[in-house]
């Protein structure tokens, strides 16, 4: 006996449901007919058959709720919505800190071949480690003149160390008495600029 109670209770649940499906059917097809008549209409037309203010007229604190009705074509609905953004300060207003408050998705802007610095997981460091790195050029730069002024003076260069690395002492009797004079020389190229970034 319960299979025929679920049997029918199915039955009358699909039967409510086609019902529901055809009045929404018709609704829809009800206002694809009426945007029809509203395309051929003028703006003014419609205001006055639904008894609508222009929205151009309103001013900051009208109500723009009666746009956003059903029987509101999308046009005019749209136009009130401008206007109560241009009326409204803080929607009018942005303060820049809005996440996704531009459109980035225009293509007209985008430049060719455009590259950042931001690196996924790492964030913006690369221009961090390009300042590091330009640093120690420089500094590498200026002992590298220190040591060619001594030489031409004629003086002993005199080696600055930093206060993290150890002095070992020297073993006089390891150490052969005279050292040939070698030099190293260093090229360092400047790395290129990046675009963009």
């Amino acid at each position: 006996m319960t299979t025929g109670r679920d049997f029918w209770s199915e039955r009358i649940r699909s039967v409510q449901k086609e019902a529901e499906a055809e009045q929404e059917a018709a609704l829809e097809q009800e206002r694809a007919s009426q945007q029809e008549l509203a395309a051929e209409k003028s703006d003014a037309e419609i205001l006055a058959e639904l008894d609508l203010p222009d929205p151009e007229t309103l001013k900051a604190g009208d109500d723009f709720s009666a746009f956003m009705g059903k029987a509101v074509p999308e046009r005019i609905r749209r136009k009130a919505l401008r206007k109560l953004w241009g009326t409204n300060a803080t929607l009018a207003n942005l303060d820049g800190l809005v996440d996704y408050g531009e459109d980035f998705t225009d293509s007209a802007n985008v430049i060719e071949g455009m590259q950042t610095a931001y690196q996924v997981g790492k964030g913006m460091l690369a221009h961090i480690a390009r300042q590091a790195e330009e640093a120690e050029i420089a500094e590498l730069l200026e002992d590298e003149d220190a040591f060619d002024a001594a030489e031409e003076d004629g003086t002993e260069p005199e080696l600055v160390l930093s206060s993290n690395e150890a002095v070992e002492p020297v073993n006089s009797e390891a150490a052969p008495t005279e050292l040939p004079k070698r030099r190293m020389r260093f090229r360092v190229e400047q790395p290129q600029e990046r675009v963009g970034g």
